[in-house]
């Protein structure tokens, strides 16, 4: 008699989080249909099947091709107690430094966006003290020493009363590149801000909300019609030359066809150094809105680059080795009235002829560690402008270009994993993290955990559940 077969492939064991209790479990990873899934079992809430990539090549070269051996903080700042997620952070369970570090300086936002994971708003009045703001970045330069990337968030942080005394604060200390998200709106109308943003441009890049290019949309996505405000910020960086990410909230069906043209727009600005793509997180305000199924996969979205672009090919787009569960990126360069794509120069079969957990360029001396230095998210603007360059060195299509960061222009997919698709396997390799005023904290964890004092709570249940259980087993 045959033997009856399960309908897919077992590919592997992992923990995840159910998403309703947001209690550890068991789950496993298959293939099936061409696609990849997570099959999670809670004993309380039963059986739960999400959806982790559309890809199954892309999913096993992320998993087995281009990955990199840990890079640890110098400081751990909690011990191993309750387990991942509960012990954050970072404790010496986790398997990656900060290549980008946040803090958060106030709540006070001008908008009270559908889709912000920090549920603020003009309501909430908060702004950080400076003291808190040094504590913050004492933590940071702690953990990191010479930090390479730090976010200045909110809230909407160009709101803060003492804005500008907190970048003199981060001047005094060793960050090598400096963010500051914001949603556009005081650049667009105060133009002297814009004028004395400028004196402090060297190292510092806006990280400008540009979710579409048209009202409706917006209107969705932030509750309001944005696109004027937009365009006349991005006029405003642009007329000064301050370096500019365009970070566009994706979600589906309502502007991913529009990833191509956002892409195309940003290269028509000589400040635009790249667009950041982030698929909606099912966090904070997001979590009153049914966005679960409107939420795209890193392979949909890199397909969606392909397909809409003109500039970059699917192979363009790769995994960032430090985590490639969560991260892709594609560079180009910008050289007088071409984009040439950075990726693409390179002999795919050499990126991917690797052995199991190594990447191997054995055509190419030197290049393996240019390619890691590369596409890693935890180098400045410096830093990556210099690894272009020697990267040309190694490739025979381009001799002898002088390279500045004005040159680079990336594209980024940034995931953020919620409660639903929580692969704890791929938390401890997360690089994004929140500074708090004692300790970094990974970005994932700290918007299901410790961002607000109910979730603080729930928190402190689920540790004394995971105490008293393993003391009964004593």
């Amino acid at each position: 008699m045959d033997r009856k077969e399960r309908p897919y492939l077992f590919y592997d064991t992992t923990t995840a989080l159910c998403g309703t209790c947001l209690r550890t479990i068991q789950a496993h990873v298959i293939f099936r249909d061409d696609h990849v899934y997570m099959d999670k079992w809670c004993p309380v809430h039963g059986e739960e099947r999400v959806l982790l990539s559309d890809d199954i090549t892309y999913y096993k070269q992320c998993r087995e091709v281009y990955i990199k051996k840990p890079e640890m903080p110098f400081y751990f700042n909690t011990k191993m107690e309750f387990g991942c997620p509960y012990d954050c952070g970072l404790c010496p369970d986790h398997m990656q430094h900060s290549c980008l570090s946040i803090i958060d300086i106030n709540e006070e936002c001008n908008l009270e966006c559908p889709v912000c994971y920090a549920e603020s708003g003009p309501k909430k009045q908060n702004h950080k003290t400076l003291e808190a703001v040094r504590r913050m970045l004492d933590v940071v330069v702690r953990n990191e020493k010479e930090p390479d990337v730090l976010q200045v968030s909110g809230g909407e942080p160009t709101l803060h009363p003492q804005f500008f005394e907190i970048l003199d604060e981060i001047k005094t200390r060793p960050i090598r590149h400096v963010m500051i998200n914001t949603n556009g709106i005081r650049l667009a109308k105060d133009m002297a801000f814009v004028e004395r943003l400028a004196t402090y441009k060297q190292g510092l890049e806006i990280y400008l909300q540009f979710d579409s290019l048209r009202d409706d949309r917006l209107k969705v996505l932030r509750g309001a019609e944005l696109a004027k405000i937009r365009e006349q910020a991005l006029a405003n960086l642009n007329r000064l030359n301050i370096s500019t990410t365009l970070v566009m909230m994706v979600k589906k069906g309502l502007n991913d066809d529009e990833i191509g043209p956002v892409i195309q727009h940003a290269l028509g600005y000589a400040c635009v150094r790249g667009v950041t793509i982030q698929p909606i997180q099912q966090a904070g305000r997001v979590e009153d809105y049914s966005f679960a199924k409107h939420k795209l996969t890193i392979s949909e979205i890199r397909r969606k680059i392909a397909e809409q672009s003109s500039v970059f090919s699917l192979e363009d787009v790769i995994p960032v080795p430090c985590n490639p569960d969560n991260l892709a990126m594609a560079y180009a360069l910008k050289l007088d009235n071409d984009v040439m794509p950075l990726s693409g120069l390179v002999d795919p079969a050499i990126l991917l002829e690797a052995s199991k957990n190594t990447i191997v360029f054995e055509s190419q001396p030197g290049l393996k560690e240019h390619i890691f230095k590369t596409f890693s998210t935890n180098l400045d603007a410096a830093g990556q402008a210099n690894c272009l360059s020697e990267l040309m060195c190694c490739l025979p299509k381009i001799q002898h270009v002088n390279l500045s960061y004005e040159n680079v222009f990336r594209v980024l997919i940034v995931n953020f994993m919620d409660a639903d698709t929580m692969d704890i396997r791929a938390l401890k390799k997360s690089c994004i993290h929140f500074a708090t005023e004692e300790k970094m904290i990974p970005f994932e964890a700290y918007n299901l955990f410790y961002r607000s004092a109910e979730q603080r709570q729930k928190l402190g249940q689920i540790r004394e559940e995971v105490m008293a259980f393993y003391q009964r087993r004593k």
